[in-house]
């Protein structure tokens, strides 16, 4: 399963907007709540591969927060609700306080390199902390500057001047594997570790489908041209919070001619090469994205391919 996907909460959408609704969900005795200390949320459980989200109960959560803390309504376990709570007021509730000594507030990407919590709940971190990070980035109105409040368990904010509806935002990113024949195009972003090469991405541009946006990214950052477009998974990106589509695609040309400054460096890859480096090799110090990574799925995806 690729990283941050497979959450299984009801979201219940159709019910949220109903401020009498949600208040019952918070009072409810088997209300969980994930606490995010500086967008990290709480781990719990000492063994590795025995990790779980860090759930406590409302009123626990509630004591650490700050008053105007961002608190969203993920949805519901079966009939149970789970919420987050930003706790970012407190100082270092790791070392006092009620979660002294119960457990880490991890780095989301760290958590999920580790790879030791169970995917759901690695997905339903992932959305807690988009979720908190958007409402921490747009305390105030795009139209008019003025100050706008929570509302529907998180998921859309008012503005309290010109009464304009904010809701959360979602960047779509296409990121593509071109091949051509036995071999694909990897690139090393200038921010990559040394040695790291990846599939290629960006950001889609407004009006521009996804077929579009691939063609003119791969031809903006390595000058290849590309026919063939074909879907094959997304991952939900919580840094800050972006949609990754993963596509893959055919190349027409070969001569890489890198164009706009992101990349450092582009290189052809044979395919028995890919299927080396998947599998844990180096040459000559190259190497490839984690498994928590799409690009990783895609060049598995394509190595692999029968």
């Amino acid at each position: 399963m690729i990283a941050f996907s497979g959450n299984t909460l009801d979201r219940a959408s159709v019910r949220r907007a109903d401020p009498a609704w949600l208040a019952e969900q918070w009072a409810d005795p088997g209300a969980r709540v994930l606490p995010l200390w500086q967008l990290r949320p709480l781990i719990v459980g000492a063994v590795r591969g025995a990790q779980q989200a860090g759930f406590v109960v409302p009123a626990v959560a509630q004591a650490l927060a700050g008053p105007e803390a961002p608190r969203v309504f993920l949805g519901l376990d079966g009939q149970c609700p789970v919420f987050a709570l930003d706790i970012s007021a407190t100082e270092d509730p790791q070392e006092r306080g009620p979660l002294a000594g119960l457990g880490e507030f991890f780095e989301l990407r760290a958590l999920a390199l580790r790879g030791d919590l169970p995917p759901e709940e690695l997905a339903l971190c992932g959305a807690a902390k988009a979720m908190i990070d958007w409402h921490l980035r747009h305390g105030f109105c795009a139209r008019c500057g003025a100050p706008t409040r929570l509302v529907d368990g998180g998921w859309r904010r008012r503005c309290a001047q010109c009464k304009a509806d904010h809701f959360p935002r979602t960047d779509p990113v296409v990121i593509m594997l071109a091949s051509a024949g036995e071999r694909c195009l990897v690139g090393r972003g200038r921010h990559f570790p040394p040695g790291m090469f990846s599939a290629l991405a960006g950001f889609l541009e407004p009006g521009e489908t996804i077929e579009e946006g691939v063609r003119r990214e791969i031809l903006e950052e390595a000058g290849i041209v590309v026919g063939q477009v074909r879907y094959h998974a997304s991952q939900p990106w919580a840094f800050p919070s972006s949609l990754m589509i993963g596509c893959l695609a055919e190349a027409q040309s070969e001569e890489i001619r890198l164009g706009d400054d992101e990349l450092a460096e582009a290189r052809w890859l044979e395919r028995e090469e890919v299927r080396a480096l998947l599998s844990g090799g180096r040459r000559e110090g190259l190497f490839l994205p984690p498994p928590m990574a799409i690009a990783h799925h895609l060049l598995r995806a394509w190595a692999f391919a029968s």
